[in-house]
This record gives structure tokens, C-alpha cells and sequence, in this order.
């Protein structure tokens, strides 16, 4: 069946009113016209993330008048079975958003399917001919996002198909190609991934993409740190006594097994997500507000990191592996009781490390960061703790000022400061300043949605570079290096629902502790 013209765009009179907030800013922007690509259609991230992300785009008129999605599966499945599937997957999802009247409808026409083997080139050249009917209804343009949502045993085979079949030659329209995570599992096989995909697309058609990068509060560091006289001044050696970075989850496996054996936390977690957000942090200021420009500086930061050797990883980073315990009053089982996980798995479910930047404006300040599974809660936060002032005038002694970002959930800023009590005494008291995003008075955009609309239009900024991903695995290869090969004898070592081992607060040192989430 070949692709139609997508309907036109919606009767905004029946759209919910814009927010005010945004007005004039990227939803005035749209990408031309241009088919999304979506590999792996049919898995877990695609029906919970993908679809109601793109949805949501289209449903707010962000993608154009010409859009159209062709999912590729291994499922047998016809363009109508695909549709039903997908809208299924709308309808269910708790990411989709408010379903405007008839839009379902009219999306429904917009998507197209393929199946095939990924180790042949008929799939490929379907996906090609598609592409092709796209031309007379996206104006003769052949604009494609090819989005790999597949095992990661998968990217090399997909790219090299469509390169086989000249899929990613702009002679006709762009070519993009975004790839889900992990890049690689450790450093030799993230290079050779790099190489591999590199012997058909070039550098600027790959985003490689980490959702924590498209959610507010993270754009929101550079927003305040750069747009705000009163913390950039303050950003370095001199005023900032510490960093906390932590990325809490109360979930166990949850059916993942197969793949969190291998990967683990260090690989899932800290070489990904909390790189990006650590790069945030400690980057300097970028000269323009383009995509190498910051990316320039990131990996600056990466470069900047002393090296963990395998033999002193003691004396920085402490892993972990859950047991049973307790979690909201319910028992819950620990990591080897779990379904599918070897009973003597020593696959680390947690890891603190503490990184030092070896540069001018970090000189002497650690950065600690931590992040693991059945903690007592699900929070992600940046936490810049600063020094406390060089006098005691106030009996009692003074707490660290601390500007806290809130990542998940209640996305929002705080800021910790000392305040004098009512009353006689001239005593002093902790108080907090609390910014939450739903004071906008609009939800949250998925941060699929946001890096989805980047693909399209061309911008990078929020999609780690290739030296931005080999320097990171060269920061935890010391990690992996020691601890891959030697199994903890002490494993598990911290319960379900505590905070981790005890050996991550002695990390911490003796004046400073992790913060109470």
C-alpha cells in the first residue's frame, strides 16, 4: 500500500490553550518534512516511550504537515495489524497525552509496517521503497530518521543493512540515524561499534541518545547556572566544597534478568546517564550555544577526570548487590533470589564513586556519585553543596548552603540557605527556596518527545558525541578492569529499601555525609 499525504494539520481552535511560557520559543520550530524509521517497533520501549512520544509531537502540530512512521519488526504483521497495535499501545501508555478527538484516527493513517530478518537485505529494501512513496507526499524530499530501538547486539547489523542498500546517502534528503543505549560494553567494543557504524554514516548523521538528556531540569542546569549572575561567580574551588549526584531506584529487575546480568549497574547507569549529567555540571562556560560547542566542553571535563587504575578502585568506589528487605512494607526478595539470576551472581546493583577534576576551576573538589536499585526511593538529583562561611559568628556552628536539581519525580530547583529563628536568640535555622515545574501550570513534555524533535531538526546539543562516549568508558574501565574480574565475597551487602552499603558513607569522608532524599 503506498503512503497517502498526511491529513492536515489539526483545527488548533479545539487544541488546548498554548503555555504562555513557551510562546515564541522551540514549539515555533518544525522539522521539514521526513519519515521516522523505527526498528524494533514492537518492543517494551517502543509501545511505552516511542509511540506516545511521537504522538504527542504530531497531536501538538510540531512535525509538519508531511510525517509518516514506518515500523520494522521481526513480528509478522500487516500495515492494518501495525495500526491497531500501535493505537492499542496509545490508548494503554501512561506517557500518552491527552487524546485530542478524532486524532487517533487520523494518526493511525500515518503508519505504515515492515518484517523481516535484520541479517537480510529484503527488509531494507522494503524500508527503501517505502521511503520512495514518501517522496510525492513529502514533496519530493526523501528526509528519513532511522530509530534503532533494538537489543544492542542489533545496531551494527541495522546500520550496515541500510548502508548496504544506500539508505543513508542525502542525495535525495537527509539521512539520520539515532541509537538507544548502551553504546558498546566497555571501551574496545563501543570503538569497534564506533568504527563499524562509521564505515557507513558519518558522525554528524549519528545521534546517540540518553533520555535524561531531554528532561527540563537537566537543560535547566545550564539555563540557571549560565543565565543567572548569581551562581556562575560562585561555580568553582573557591565556594562549591562538594558535588552529589544520585540516581535512586526502588524497582528490582523487573523481568530484565538477561540483560542486567550483563550489563549490571555500572554499565546501565553510571557510564551513560550520570556521565552526561556529571559533564553538566563541571563544564565550562561554551562559547556559542551550538551543539559542538557543548559538546566541546563536555568532553573537556572528561578528559579532565584523574583515572581510577584498577588497583587503587578501593580507595574510590564501593559496589553493591541488594538482598531481601522491606520497601513501602511489603517484603521484597534480593538480587539472587530473583527470577532468572544466578545464585551466586556477583552483578553489582550499586556503585558510589568519587570522581576528581583535574583542572583549575575543580582543583580539590570531589564529585561523588552515586546511583543503585531497591533503594528506599526513586529520585534523581544534583546536589551543589558549598562551603560553609570562614566564621562561626552564630553559636551552633552553620550548614552547607546547597543548590539542589531535581531530576525525578517532581522536577525543580532548591536552594538550602541559613536563616535566623523568631525570638530572642540569634539562632539560625535551615530554610529552603523550592522552584517545581508544574508552577508553569503545563505538564512536562516526555524527554523522548523533546530528543526525537532534535533528530529531526538537525540539533545534536542534547546527543553525546563519539569521543564523549569513548572518554567515558575510559573513566569506569578501571571500575569494570577490577572489579569484573573479582567476584565480591561479601555480596549482598546492603538490604532492600536501605540506602546501600555502609562502605559508600565512609567514601564521603569524615565532614561530609550523602543527602537525605
Amino acid at each position: 500500500m503506498p503512503i497517502e499525504s498526511p491529513p492536515k494539520s489539526k483545527n488548533r481552535s479545539d487544541a488546548p490553550q498554548p503555555n504562555p511560557f513557551r510562546a515564541g520559543l522551540r514549539r515555533s520550530r518544525a522539522p521539514e518534512p521526513a519519515t521516522l524509521v523505527i526498528f524494533g517497533v514492537t518492543g517494551d520501549l517502543s509501545r511505552r516511550k516511542l509511540l506516545p512520544a511521537v504522538f504527542g509531537l504530531w497531536q501538538d502540530g510540531l512535525l509538519g504537515s508531511a510525517f509518516n512512521i514506518v515500523g520494522v519488526g521481526r513480528q509478522p504483521m500487516t500495515d492494518q495489524e501495525f495500526r491497531d497495535y500501535a493505537l492499542e499501545a496509545l490508548k494503554t501508555s501512561k506517557e500518552t497525552d491527552a487524546i485530542q478527538e478524532g486524532s487517533l484516527e487520523k494518526f493511525r493513517d500515518l503508519l505504515y509496517y515492515e518484517y523481516g530478518d535484520f541479517d537480510t537485505d529484503e527488509v531494507y529494501d522494503r524500508v527503501g521503497t517505502r521511503l520512495d512513496e514518501a517522496e510525492e507526499a513529502h514533496g519530493g524530499r526523501k528526509n528519513a530518521v532511522f530509530y534503532l530501538s533494538t537489543p544492542p547486539s542489533l545496531f551494527q547489523p541495522i546500520s550496515a543493512g541500510l548502508g548496504r542498500l544506500g539508505l543513508q546517502n542525502e542525495t535525495e534528503g537527509w539521512r539520520r540515524l539515532i541509537i538507544e543505549k548502551p553504546f558498546g560494553r566497555d571501551l574496545e567494543s563501543a570503538r569497534a561499534l564506533n568504527d563499524a557504524i562509521h564505515s557507513d554514516w558519518d558522525e554528524e548523521q549519528i545521534y546517540r541518545i540518553d533520555h535524561y538528556l531531554g528532561k527540563e531540569t537537566v537543560q535547566n542546569l545550564m539555563a540557571i547556572r549560565f543565565g543567572n549572575a548569581i551562581f556562575e561567580p560562585l561555580w568553582n574551588r573557591s565556594y562549591v566544597d562538594h558535588v552529589q549526584i544520585t540516581a535512586a531506584e526502588d524497582l528490582g529487575l523487573e523481568g530484565r534478568a538477561g540483560y542486567y546480568e550483563e550489563a549490571g549497574i555500572i554499565r546501565d547507569m553510571l557510564q551513560n546517564h550520570l556521565m552526561q549529567l556529571f559533564t553538566l555540571v563541571a563544564m565550562e562556560p561554551p562559547v556559542a550555544s551550538d551543539a559542538n560547542a557543548i559538546r566541546d566542553e563536555k568532553v573537556k571535563v572528561l578528559r579532565a577526570v584523574k583515572p581510577i587504575p584498577a588497583e587503587h578502585v578501593s580507595e574510590s568506589a564501593v559496589r553493591g548487590q541488594y538482598g531481601a528487605g522491606t520497601l513501602y512494607g511489603e517484603r521484597v526478595p534480593g538480587y539472587r533470589e530473583e527470577p532468572n539470576v544466578k545464585a551466586e551472581s556477583s552483578t553489582p546493583t550499586y556503585v558510589a564513586v568519587k570522581l576528581e577534576v583535574d583542572n583549575w576551576r575543580w582543583q580539590g573538589v570531589p564529585f561523588f556519585i552515586r546511583t543503585g536499585k531497591r533503594l528506599p526511593k526513586k529520585v534523581t538529583e544534583i546536589a551543589v553543596v558549598f562551603k560553609r562561611p570562614p566564621l562561626g559568628l552564630f553559636p551552633g556552628g552553620l550548614e552547607r548552603n546547597v543548590l539542589a536539581f531535581r531530576i525525578q519525580p517532581d522536577e525543580g530547583v532548591s536552594l538550602k540557605f541559613s536563616s535566623k529563628t523568631p525570638g530572642q536568640e540569634n539562632a539560625l535555622r535551615e530554610v529552603t527556596m523550592d522552584f517545581r515545574y508544574d508552577a508553569f501550570g503545563a505538564g512536562l513534555e516526555s524527554p523522548y518527545s523533546r530528543l526525537v524533535l532534535d533528530a529531526m531538526l538537525g540539533d545534536a546539543t542534547l546527543f553525546p558525541r563519539e569521543d564523549e562516549v569513548d572518554h567515558a568508558w575510559q573513566i569506569v574501565s578501571g571500575l569494570l578492569e577490577a572489579w569484573d574480574g573479582k567476584p565480591a565475597p561479601e555480596f549482598p551487602n546492603y538490604n532492600s529499601g536501605t540506602w546501600g552499603p555502609e562502605a559508600a558513607d565512609q567514601l564521603m569522608g569524615p565532614d561530609r555525609r550523602w543527602r537525605r532524599l
